[in-house]
């Protein structure tokens, strides 16, 4: 590997942007999708909103990738379930807690995975989060600059947001912290899992999106979980549908085949990292449809988020190097 690199030096970056890009414009619709959710759900229309959400892609899906639906072996099958577990948890988690607290605290919290997610790949991988001594079980050493880099971006979300203002300590905001730690677990899964590596990104997908349908279809069985899907489904006029469908389609289908895509090219905190630009991009969505205004603070907090993510992902390459 690195006689092929010091050959060829200049096509790596090159295939990394093209890896990164993607990754990025899932940070931008996943941004857009806090003001889509707020518009379209309320604390007793989660569950039935997230049905609605996933099944509206499943039967695409399906369809284009049934041949490879076919191939599944059953460690794999099992291994994508699990994902879908995981991805469940992270949805419910975020829409009750985006339901229950301000955008602001929501965006701010969730950016949390930037550090979150190096720190456990460290962790699991037996390495420490810096340039300190050889990496243990086929890992790398985290360089002090990605470190660096993921506080940066952190404290550009922190400035980036302050012009919202912040509230108390509340029920969402708990819940929005317990889904930063449920996103990390997520992407880390997608690395660690052997049966998915080689498994068609496609079928995984399907399966993990399945699997979560199952679980809200469930929920929304149980009493006290609010409306059902097809009450809410009838209620919903134009508008409704327009935003459930921007996050059926660009926030969940293409979001989450991205990620799946990228973290098999490159690094979990890598991914991690330009997926932490997504509060830069709900403050954008709110200037531009909401019409709020960040202020002084609020553009230099994006200028070190923008900073920040450049600074890491140059930090994660030389490392992998």
């Amino acid at each position: 590997m690195s006689s092929i690199a010091a050959s060829v030096p200049l096509p790596a970056p090159r295939r990394a942007w093209l890896t990164d890009l993607p990754v990025l414009l899932v940070a931008v619709v996943w941004g857009a999708s806090y003001l889509a959710a707020k518009g379209i759900t309320t604390t007793h229309t989660v569950v039935a909103v997230l049905v609605l959400r996933f099944a509206v892609v499943l039967p695409a899906l399906a369809v284009a990738g049934w041949r490879g639906l076919r191939a599944l072996n059953a460690a794999q099958w099992r291994g994508a379930g699990i994902l879908g577990l995981i991805l469940s948890g992270i949805f419910l988690l975020e829409t009750y807690g985006v339901v229950h607290t301000s955008a602001t605290n929501a965006g701010l919290i969730i950016s949390l995975t930037m550090i979150l997610t190096p720190l456990a790949e460290a962790a699991v991988t037996r390495t420490r989060p810096q340039a300190l001594g050889p990496a243990r079980a086929g890992g790398t050493p985290m360089p002090r600059a990605f470190l660096a880099a993921a506080g940066l971006s952190v404290t550009g979300v922190v400035l980036l947001t302050q012009g919202g203002g912040f509230t108390a300590p509340s029920l969402g905001d708990l819940l929005m912290l317990l889904a930063a730690v449920a996103r990390t677990v997520h992407v880390l899964a997608m690395s660690r899992i052997r049966a998915v590596r080689s498994a068609d990104s496609l079928s995984l997908t399907t399966v993990q999106l399945g699997s979560a349908v199952a679980v809200f279809a469930l929920l929304a069985t149980l009493p006290g979980t609010g409306a059902s899907p097809w009450s809410v489904a009838l209620d919903f006029g134009p508008r409704e549908w327009a935003g459930l469908l921007f996050l059926s389609v660009f926030c969940t289908l293409f979001a989450f085949f991205v990620q799946m895509w990228a973290v098999r090219r490159t690094s979990p905190s890598r991914v991690s990292l330009l997926l932490g630009t997504e509060p830069l991009w709900a403050a954008a969505a709110g200037i531009a449809i909401a019409g709020d205004r960040p202020g002084v603070l609020g553009i230099a907090g994006a200028i070190l988020v923008l900073a920040g993510t450049s600074w890491g992902r140059r930090a994660a390459d030389e490392s992998a190097r």
